[in-house]
């Protein structure tokens, strides 16, 4: 009797199931775009009549398969009448073009912190290692350092710099890994631990300004100033600027929490969080940039005023990146 109830129900149905799975099938392999206006108002009809067919179905307890047929049918064609479909590239540009840019605008001032931070703890470094030389042990651990070090003569220092290969290089090379290791470890934690408050971003952002400020003192008591900008800025802009970035993140998770003004703070967290996740996914990329300008600049440009210029360039791309790309017009 079941099986006899299930054939006439298929029989009078199945037409309108097979249209509606046929244009599903059209939509998943070329996209809602593949669609003639006709098919294009047919399916939320068919979606619709579909939908019926599987509450009567379930009402009269017919054959298990040709529930779970309609069942599955209904969830593919839910996508294709509600979601959105979009090609990888559009999604792709929509963040490079608009998501990440907005994001980091909104985020501005909480970046601008732990920014701040992290100057203060360079400048303090800075300072006290040009006071006193062995304030450099103070803030740089020996993994760190790799030789670069107040022991270490000015010849070496300099030639480390410049030296294309040798011993020289090659510390300088593990120094270079181990910075950007610690860098991409202490931004993601910066994120991650918004959720105290915001009180270990800042400590955090301010320990990191210390390794940088120790070295530029070191090198600045040895004449080394420029030659260590040089190295440093054409790879640091993009991932000093992504730390800053992590910073920030981190602190737009504190502020919603803190400060959760007209919503809950578990809904403000939610809201903010996504803005603030946006902002860390975008600094993961200029973490993987700046890996590759240091592993392949480096090692091929030697000119200082080369690397001054790239290091200018990047730094102005950055500004116009962040400060006008993505700024839809006024309605």
């Amino acid at each position: 009797m079941v099986n006899l109830r299930s054939y006439e129900f298929r029989k009078e149905r199945e037409g309108t199931w097979q249209e509606l799975d046929d244009l599903v099938s059209k939509v998943e392999s070329k996209g809602v775009k593949a669609l003639t206006s006709k098919e294009l108002s047919r399916l939320p009809v068919l979606y619709r009549a579909t939908l019926s067919s599987l509450s009567v179905a379930r009402a009269i307890s017919l054959d298990q398969n040709v529930i779970k047929y309609l069942e599955s049918l209904a969830g593919r064609a839910y996508f294709c009448v509600y979601g959105t479909r979009r090609h990888m590239r559009e999604v792709v540009g929509e963040f490079f073009r608009y998501s990440w840019p907005n994001a980091v605008r909104k985020a501005k001032w909480q970046i601008a912190l732990a920014g701040l931070a992290m100057f203060l703890g360079a400048l303090t470094a800075f300072v006290m290692t040009v006071r006193d030389q062995d304030k450099f042990y103070t803030f740089v651990g020996g993994e760190y350092a790799q030789g670069r070090n107040p022991a270490a003569s000015t010849a070496d220092l300099k030639k480390g710099l410049y030296d294309g290969g040798g011993s020289a290089s090659e510390a300088l090379t593990t120094f270079a890994a181990s910075l950007f290791s610690h860098n991409a470890k202490i931004g993601i934690l910066s994120f991650a631990l918004g959720f105290a408050l915001g009180l270990p971003v800042f400590l955090l952002m301010f320990l990191n300004g210390t390794i940088l400020g120790a070295f530029a003192g070191l090198y600045h008591e040895r004449g080394l100033s420029a030659d260590l900008w040089g190295w440093l800025l054409p790879h640091g802009v993009t991932e000093l600027l992504a730390i800053v970035l992590c910073g920030g993140a981190g602190l737009v998770l504190a502020n919603s929490l803190v400060f959760p003004g007209r919503y809950k703070r578990l809904q403000n967290l939610g809201k903010r969080g996504r803005e603030a996740g946006v902002v860390v996914l975008g600094a993961v990329i200029m973490l993987f940039v700046a890996g590759l300008i240091e592993g392949i600049f480096r090692q091929t440009v030697q000119s200082m005023a080369i690397r001054y210029t790239v290091a200018i360039s990047t730094a102005a791309f950055w500004i116009y990146y962040f400060g006008f790309v993505g700024r839809r017009p006024e309605p």
